[in-house]
């Protein structure tokens, strides 16, 4: 639609729930997709594309079980995502006993998208630093900030968490609250590098909170993250493919802040 247009949707939406993190020292991001290019590929039993229910489930069973955010994937031709998927997350979140905010996780590379995801009801919105120069990274950050969005400025490579960090540390001066996220799957081969996450943390600047992302399955890798000094996990597969979503994500949850306040 014309921008003038989405933008007057933007401001009639009602306000995203507020960013919250817990005092416990962890928090988990937990994702909404339908499916993720390879293993999850149509036809390889992970696609959710006909799952009519699946953005209220989740997010009833995220909610219940203590998520600080809930991202979603937006993305159509290798996620399987849509914008009504993070429309009809944000309704169901806003209503929660407990609201929770919701994120656009996109190939976000232009304000018309941010716009769009206010439109939507999200409270945040994934910039990846690598798809952006310093001129994108501003319009995004003007964007975000008119739009009062959160950012999660994302991270790929080993050389990727100075750029990133500039993001955040520009957010900032826009008004824009942002955390930095580390992933540590490649977006070309998509091989999952568990050692990025090490790597990273050794240069992750003090005092900007940061989040790991991708590869996180198991009670145990979400311990060594947030030992690391990862203050969030982004997490989507291992909730999507459990029976039993609210609860795994309840025990990752609690496996994060043990680890952080044994290493406290």
């Amino acid at each position: 639609m014309p921008e003038p247009e989405l933008r007057a949707r933007a401001a009639e939406a009602p306000p995203a729930p507020p960013f919250v993190p817990s005092a416990d020292g962890f928090d988990v991001i937990a994702e909404i997709k339908r499916r993720a290019p390879g293993r999850d590929a149509p036809g390889r039993g992970g696609d959710k594309s006909g799952d009519i229910d699946l953005p209220e489930r989740l997010a009833d069973a995220y909610a219940g079980a203590g998520a600080v955010a809930v991202s979603v994937l937006t993305e159509p031709l290798a996620f399987g995502g849509d914008l009504e998927d993070l429309a009809r997350a944000s309704r169901r979140l806003a209503g929660a006993s407990r609201p929770v905010p919701t994120m656009r996780k996109d190939f976000v590379v232009d304000p018309y998208q941010v716009i769009e995801a206010r439109a939507a009801g999200a409270g945040g919105v994934l910039l990846i630093a690598e798809l952006l120069d310093a001129d994108d990274a501003r319009r995004l950050l003007d964007a975000a900030a008119a739009m009062n969005l959160w950012v999660l400025v994302e991270a790929f490579g080993d050389g990727g968490v100075a750029r990133a960090a500039a993001i955040v540390d520009r957010a900032g001066s826009h008004g824009v609250s942002a955390l930095l996220g580390v992933n540590v799957r490649d977006l070309r081969t998509l091989h999952v590098d568990a050692g990025r996450l090490v790597r990273a943390a050794e240069q992750l600047p003090p005092g900007i909170p940061a989040v790991a992302e991708s590869g996180l399955r198991e009670p145990a890798d979400v311990a060594a993250a947030a030992r690391l000094g990862y203050r969030f996990a982004l997490i989507g597969r291992a909730l999507t493919a459990s029976v039993d979503p609210g609860g795994r994500l309840a025990e990752l949850i609690r496996a994060g802040r043990r680890a952080r306040q044994e290493a406290a």
